[in-house]
């Protein structure tokens, strides 16, 4: 997969082995890499316009939260996926944000509504336009503004850490609604969503907690069968 129009030259407002590391982190949380892809120093180096350095300490930081695998020659590796680290990882997805989102209900406010709105709306939106990564970044969006909303930065953090692990996944969804949303046959995944502000909108943070949870296996239950499916080729 080219990454070429993917990433773009380091702003000087950040240090280069931060701007480095922030694009890479992004694109591997919204899966703009294939599980098990190989990416190399040098390629790196060249698309970002830097030293092999800032990308070496980039790899290192992103292998330190388990979203790449470093080999001995330096180069990184996107994680194989499996069914039974998808489950581990939806089992942990579960508790912390069915937890988050009952601590945000709590704390909702009439605008954070509002933004939550505005996002499903752009989400759907997106889905009619056939934007695939655009439309999963949406979905993250509506996620973590619910999350922040929790109050917790514990939680935050370990959110975070966790969907940067499930990378790999998201590339297979991707791979998966691209050519739906080509012939229109996708129905964005943003049910549990407004069932979600409704919940919250009541106060109700059991079933805002519920459909969070709901959500979340909604998408375990088809990347089950993706995963499946891979390693029966």
């Amino acid at each position: 997969m080219s990454i070429v129009g993917k990433l773009a030259p380091i702003s000087s407002r950040m240090t280069i082995a931060d701007g480095v590391y922030q694009q890479l982190r992004d694109a591997l949380m919204v899966g703009r890499f294939d599980p098990g892809q190989t990416l190399t120093i040098s390629s790196l180096a060249t698309t970002f316009g830097t030293s092999h350095m800032p990308v070496r300490e980039a790899l290192r930081r992103l292998a330190a939260e388990n979203a790449l695998e470093v080999s001995s020659g330096g180069s990184a590796g996107v994680p194989a996926v499996s069914v039974e680290r998808l489950d581990d990882l939806c089992r942990a997805r579960v508790v912390v944000e069915g937890l988050a989102t009952e601590l945000a209900t709590e704390r909702m406010t009439t605008a954070a509504l509002i933004e939550l709105e505005t996002i499903v709306a752009e989400h759907e939106a997106l889905s009619d336009e056939k934007h695939v990564y655009d439309m999963l970044d949406r979905n993250r969006a509506f996620h973590f503004a619910i999350y922040r909303q929790s109050g917790s930065e514990v939680l935050l953090q370990i959110i975070d850490s966790l969907w940067l692990r499930y990378g790999p996944y998201m590339r297979m969804l991707s791979t998966h609604i691209a050519p739906q949303l080509e012939t229109g046959l996708h129905e964005p995944f943003t049910h549990h969503h407004h069932l979600i502000i409704g919940a919250m909108r009541q106060g109700d943070a059991a079933t805002a907690k519920r459909e969070m949870v709901a959500d979340i296996d909604g998408t375990l239950g088809l990347l089950r069968q993706l995963c499946e499916s891979s390693a029966r080729r």
